[in-house]
């Protein structure tokens, strides 16, 4: 489900086809479910043994993933994993199966903190024009909703000193970016911290129930990109070394749910919409 990101200056375009494709494919495209099965309340709320509110928040809005969930609850990784360690994705179908079907409960998710690993992986980055994510992090700083936050994300940029990687020459060029490759499910990340000082941006960012990400692809022209909010991440709090995490998800049953660690609430959509929003997370719909 990632977002082919297209770094695009004004030479001959790299083709497509020249990226490197997944190392693995949980699921064909076309088995890929953007719905629910069936329609029911929300699941379980999270205790939080220890500082760990960020995580709850996290789990909460991957588990109300329809595709990830979906994929997760007909059993089908761990029926054919052969992983003889820990293998993550067998402790998330095994969470997100008993969270779902534990409404009005609380769940101490000690086997998804356990099997998180300790150390982090290179991000393997390579130096063609094509980038893989899994989020787009948008700049909020001049922004006053998430739609001009993503127009400044695909604004081109001058570079007066760029050396041409072909001829060598030292000129002027200009650098963009445009998502190539729009995804099943999309997750937007808000810079709300400073980078040096931690200190939050706190500024009212608004963002849509629905929206359309054609604008900003690589095809700007063609037929509308719609996707749909279904969870929002929250921080409350002054700076990121403190504060809390908390969510908002939506249910299978088309409502909205304020999932606070233990605390699993009803709200509306007015109140989801109003947050000081952290991470937005929409499906294409």
């Amino acid at each position: 489900m990632a977002v082919l990101v297209n770094s695009s200056r004004r030479f001959p375009a790299v083709s497509a086809e020249g990226t490197a494709g997944p190392e693995r494919i949980l699921s064909p495209p076309e088995k890929i479910c953007l719905e629910w099965w069936q329609s029911q309340a929300a699941g379980a709320g999270l205790y939080n043994p220890a500082n760990t509110c960020f995580l709850n928040s996290v789990l909460q809005c991957l588990t109300y993933t329809p595709p990830l969930a979906s994929y997760l609850l007909s059993g089908e990784h761990s029926r054919s994993c052969a992983e003889r360690d820990i293998c993550m994705l067998c402790v998330m179908e095994a969470h997100v199966s008993t969270a779902l079907s534990c409404s009005a409960c609380v769940l101490l998710p000690l086997a998804v903190i356990h099997a998180l690993p300790l150390t982090c992986g290179s991000c393997g980055a390579v130096s063609d024009s094509y980038e893989a994510f899994l989020d787009v992090l948008l700049d909020i700083q001049a922004a006053s909703s998430v739609t001009a936050a993503l127009q400044d994300f695909v604004r081109p940029e001058c570079l007066t000193d760029f050396r041409c990687s072909k001829c060598g020459e030292l000129g002027a060029t200009s650098k963009g970016f445009t998502i190539h490759q729009a995804p099943r499910v999309l997750t937007l990340g808000l810079k709300r911290f400073e980078y040096l000082t931690g200190r939050k941006l706190s500024q009212v960012v608004k963002y849509p129930e629905h929206l359309d990400l054609r604008p900003y692809t690589s095809q700007a022209d063609g037929e509308p990109l719609r996707y749909a909010l279904y969870a929002v991440l929250v921080h409350r709090g002054d700076s990121s070394w403190a504060g809390h995490y908390f969510c908002y998800t939506k249910a299978s049953n088309g409502l909205w749910y304020k999932m606070d660690d233990a605390s699993v609430k009803p709200c509306g959509l007015d109140t989801v919409l109003r947050q000081q929003a952290y991470l937005l997370f929409y499906v294409r719909c």
